[in-house]
């Protein structure tokens, strides 16, 4: 096969080398996984039986059939035995897991959607609504093949060299999709779309898995089984790549995997700065069992708890109040009394939730975060009382996203009274001083400071929608992605004036969006006067080490000297020096 480079955007740092597993959209929730050598033959039976006990269950509605039900009734499940007797159903995907080591589920659902592209080609439109037919067969053995995933034990797991070879080729996978890949041993991932900080790519880096998105056609060029090598700090993907190539990116990866070993040493060691300046390092996460690894990282805390995955991906139901108040409590039990900022509903833009009908010419700029939770009242008061319930258990901070009116800010503390209100009738244990912060991510928050730090007890800057308000682009739209710059003159100077405010009124100012874990900028934050940091767990260790090597002292007039330019190229020459220093 020919050697091809493709290039996008880099999204998660790292060198995964592995083979191509393209995934449909409609196949996300199906489990995929390889099956080692010794244990195919078992996959295959699993497979066989599942087909059998489908023909059994088709066997046994037409003998229970009424003598008076409509003829049709009969024809209907003699299509679909036909269908499962057909060779393109009982034997091709039993060569599909011989040849690919694909698990059962799989190998039917590739075989299936192949099957259903040729029905579409046919023009007889009653031939071509068939493949409604092949579907409803399959669906009936996969139900069954997923109630018997312990017939192959060994399936789950698979074999070490196979689990650690699966990249993911997709055109786009959406933020809840991605959560389901946390328990899976894929190793990076390839998509057509995406920009840096779109919340896919945000997701994947919380995996810690190299990625690249923007990678237009990627899905259309790579071919299922294609050897890859994601080269995550470049974001370029090499297919089928020369003996040559892959022995010098397996050298890299060897150098990277000595790297993380020493950072490993840094666990507990204190964030402090040459001069003697203490650091809070926080962690992000979606959901709490991201909290041990937290732990592990040894994080201060959780600055960022994006509780909108509690709502993603739930086929149109809503989690109840006990059911959130559990998954918070889980997340506070889990960091054994240090913080957990919770961040109260933001959905929209790039993460809708399933049940949402309204679309929205500019989703960025809809009906979002706090403008959604104050038009939804009721959704909002139960995500508070659940919040408030967990903090009976731990540290619990409220942060409350896309504030920019002082009526919202007001409206959000009068829900944070009802809600209190509500659990001291029904005598519910609560913490009555839980802080309530808000997030500063667009530029009227960040230009109306005052009325922020006179109600508020903290904040916290989200540099992600910061940048993207900002500069006027869609963070998502590969198309612009170059014009997200974090480093542009208007972008440092809210940050910086955000800091400042903060600290003259006495308050806490974090910086939870992904500036916060880039290395490169962690320096010129310090100079800033930023002194709480919060990031993806993966990068706490790395950011670690940038604030232990750093001297304030000769920082921060450097720092001074870059806010008063305007000048990109030499804002991010200053920005270079700065690693240096």
């Amino acid at each position: 096969m020919a050697s091809f480079t493709l290039h996008g955007i880099p999204v998660s740092r790292g060198i995964a080398i592995g083979r191509a597993h393209k995934l449909a959209p409609a196949a996300l929730d199906v489990k995929h996984y390889l099956v080692a050598e010794e244990h195919l033959e078992a996959e295959v039976t699993r497979l066989r039986q599942a087909l059998a006990q489908v023909h059994k269950e088709l066997q046994t509605l037409w003998n229970e059939l009424p003598k008076d039900a409509p003829t049709e009734l009969g024809a209907f499940i003699d299509v679909h035995a036909l269908i499962l007797s057909d060779p393109m159903i009982s034997e091709a995907p039993l060569d599909i897991i011989r040849a690919r080591h694909y698990n059962a589920e799989w190998a039917l659902l590739t075989q299936i959607d192949e099957l259903s592209a040729q029905f579409d080609e046919i023009e007889d439109p009653y031939l071509r609504e068939r493949k409604a037919d092949i579907q409803q067969v399959a669906e009936r053995v996969l139900k069954v093949l997923m109630g018997t995933e312990q017939i192959l034990p060994a399936a789950a797991g698979g074999d070490d060299e196979f689990q650690a070879q699966m990249i993911i080729v997709a055109h786009d996978i959406s933020p809840a999709d991605m959560l389901q890949f946390r328990d899976r041993s894929f190793i990076g991932f390839v998509t057509d779309v995406g920009g840096q900080n779109s919340h896919t790519a945000i997701v994947a880096r919380s995996l810690d898995i190299p990625a690249a998105v923007g990678m237009s056609g990627a899905s259309t060029l790579i071919e299922q089984d294609d050897w890859l090598i994601i080269d995550g700090d470049a974001g370029v993907v090499i297919a089928n790549p020369s003996a040559l190539v892959l022995e010098q990116y397996r050298e890299r990866q060897g150098a990277a995997a000595r790297a993380r070993k020493k950072l490993n040493k840094l666990k507990k060691t204190p964030a402090i700065t040459k001069d003697g300046t203490e650091i809070t390092l926080l962690a992000n996460i979606e959901l709490p069992d991201d909290c041990p690894a937290a732990m592990e990282a040894g994080a201060n805390g959780v600055g960022l708890f994006r509780s909108e995955f509690l709502f993603m991906g739930r086929n149109s139901r809503i989690p109840s109040e006990d059911e959130q108040f559990e998954q918070y409590k889980k997340a506070v039990v889990a960091m054994k009394g240090r913080p957990v900022t919770i961040r109260t509903l933001d959905i929209g833009a790039d993460k809708p939730l399933d049940q949402s009908e309204h679309t929205a010419l500019n989703p960025a700029l809809g009906l979002r975060a706090i403008r959604y939770c104050l038009a939804e009242p009721q959704i909002f008061l139960t995500q508070l009382r659940a919040i408030l319930r967990a903090s009976a258990f731990g540290k619990v901070k409220i942060l409350i996203p896309m504030l920019a009116h002082a009526f919202e800010i007001d409206q959000s503390l009068a829900m944070i009274a009802q809600a209190k209100a509500e659990l001291r009738e029904a005598k519910v244990k609560f913490d009555d001083t839980v802080p309530v912060g808000a997030m500063i991510e667009i530029p009227a928050a960040a230009l109306s400071l005052p009325m922020f730090v006179k109600r508020m007890d903290f904040l916290s800057i989200g540099t992600n929608d910061l940048i993207q308000y900002t500069l006027a682009i869609d963070r998502v739209d590969y198309e612009v992605a170059h014009l997200y710059n974090p480093l542009h003159p208007a972008v440092l100077q809210l940050i910086s004036m955000t800091i400042a405010a903060g600290h003259k009124a006495g308050i806490d100012v974090a910086v939870c969006g992904e500036m916060a874990g880039d290395v490169k900028l962690t320096r010129l934050l310090l100079g800033m006067g930023l002194r709480e940091f919060s990031m993806h767990p993966a990068q706490l260790l790395s950011v670690k080490q940038e604030i232990l090597n750093s001297d304030l002292a000769r920082i921060v007039p450097q720092t001074r000297k870059i806010m008063r330019s305007m000048e990109p190229a030499a804002i991010a020459d200053a920005v270079e020096q700065l690693q240096l220093m």
